[in-house]
This record gives structure tokens, C-alpha cells and sequence, in this order.
């Protein structure tokens, strides 16, 4: 499990193994990380900024 650094806060995130890009993680200091895969091929965390849910209001 690969641990990568939260791009918010600066701590540790640990991705899981079989994590696929447009994964949502929710982190400890309370943002959700969405997982992005580069050109290379590796993987990296960005905050995740979608759609809420919406209730039909």
C-alpha cells in the first residue's frame, strides 16, 4: 500500500494497492482526496472538487 502525501495538509495518505484513478479517499484532516493518474503511469492525490449531491431542490 502506498502512502503519498495529502496535497492539503502535508500528512501521509495510504492508497490502497487496487486504488483506480477517480477513487474518492476521504482523508483524516476532513478533505476528500480524489486518486489521478499521471502520463507515467504513477498515481497522485488532488482534492477532490465534484458535484454534491443533489436532492432535486
Amino acid at each position: 500500500m502506498p502512502t503519498l502525501k495529502c496535497p492539503v495538509c502535508g500528512g501521509p495518505v495510504e492508497v490502497p494497492d487496487d486504488a483506480m484513478p477517480g477513487e474518492l479517499i476521504d482523508h483524516d484532516c476532513g478533505v476528500t482526496l480524489e486518486v489521478v493518474k499521471r502520463d507515467d503511469g504513477s498515481i497522485e492525490l488532488r482534492p477532490f472538487e465534484g458535484v454534491g449531491e443533489d436532492w432535486g431542490e
